[in-house]
């Protein structure tokens, strides 16, 4: 479906450039775009694609309009702008109210209306779905789960018992939530299982990347408040808690009883120790380690980059010798002082 300059403009808070009429029918690259496509600059380090862009329209913010050689829409943030317009010209795909015949359902589950449920979708007792929900082929629904509306399970979803999940969140392939968190306890040598009695709670406008896996708490909940993003492959042990509009990126780690504060930015593959606190605002880059907690917002990072082997190995030698080179130096202080 094509849509004209000016019906983008007026979605994104944009002020076109050149013929407004002019329609676009999907996105692309700055590099590789056609002209029936609609392309955007966020980063100014592909300033130079803009020229020999071949983009029937670009998003870009106000100081860069000039140096556009095609039609463009000014607006304040690039980025979000082309979110929206993405999003306007690649709607998602609405299923279809219905039940597949190979779905075993409960019959005290109570379903609301338009809902969507594929093929081979496992519904146990007591399972309510509000409305508007749509799952996925393959889902396993344990008993006592709460879908709210607007809910959308893509294929093969697990959720185990008693869990909650808020209104319009989106879960997508092979995500489970709820399966036991890592509880064990070492009786004389050997270990016994701490029973998981507590559940999982998710916000609303939640969304959670593939194959993440979020246990349920030991005692009380595991809960993931309204807006949080999740990528893929992320782990979050029991009790973890994140607070609202958190971002989290692939490869995590959070072990249990973490509190995570509002607004932070994790990145992808850090490591989080256990009964932590993070404040709110904290931004952690990729690859950190997180072992104590951080009670001030910041932008926090650990590790070494990665660099040639062979200077790797001097590095790590000097570090086994830090000791020694410390207590060179307090000597050394020590003779001064006399």
């Amino acid at each position: 479906m094509g849509l004209t300059l000016a019906q983008i403009a007026e979605e994104i808070n944009g002020r076109v450039i050149g013929d407004a009429t002019y329609e676009v029918s999907s996105v692309g690259t700055l590099s590789n775009a056609e002209s029936s496509q609609l392309s955007f600059l966020s980063n100014s380090k592909y300033k130079k694609f803009l020229k020999q862009s071949q983009a029937g329209a670009i998003i870009v913010s106000k100081d860069m309009s000039e140096y556009v050689v095609t039609n463009a829409i000014e607006v304040d943030d690039p980025y979000v702008a082309y979110a929206k317009a993405a999003s306007l010209l690649h709607p998602v795909k609405k299923h279809s109210a219905a039940i597949h015949p190979s779905a075993a359902i409960d019959p005290s589950a109570e379903i609301g209306s338009n809902v969507s449920i594929g093929a081979h979708v496992v519904i146990e007792p007591g399972v309510i779905i509000k409305d508007n929900v749509t799952i996925g082929p393959g889902c396993v629904i344990e008993h006592d789960v709460i879908l709210r509306k607007g809910v959308t399970l893509r294929p093969n979803v697990t959720l185990c018992f008693g869990v909650d999940i808020g209104e319009r969140t989106i879960i997508h392939p092979g995500v489970v939530i709820g399966a036991d968190g890592f509880g064990i306890a070492n009786d004389n040598g050997h270990w016994i299982k701490v029973p998981q009695v507590g559940s999982v709670k998710i916000g609303s406008d939640v969304e959670i990347g593939a194959n993440t896996t979020i246990d349920r708490g030991a005692i009380e909940d595991t809960v993931i408040a309204d807006g949080v993003k999740l990528d893929n492959q992320i782990q979050i042990g029991h009790n973890v808690t994140i607070g609202k509009h958190s971002v989290i990126a692939g490869c995590t780690g959070i072990a249990g009883s973490t509190s995570i504060g509002e607004y932070c930015a994790i990145g992808g593959g850090t490591g989080m120790a256990g009964h932590i606190n993070i404040a709110n605002g904290v931004q952690l880059t990729g690859m950190s380690m997180v072992t104590k907690s951080i009670n001030e917002a910041g932008v926090y990072s650990s590790g070494i980059p990665v660099e040639p082997t062979k200077q790797w190995h001097k590095n790590v030698i000097r570090y086994r010798q830090m000791d020694k080179l410390f207590d060179r130096v307090k000597q050394l202080e020590e003779q001064d002082k006399d």
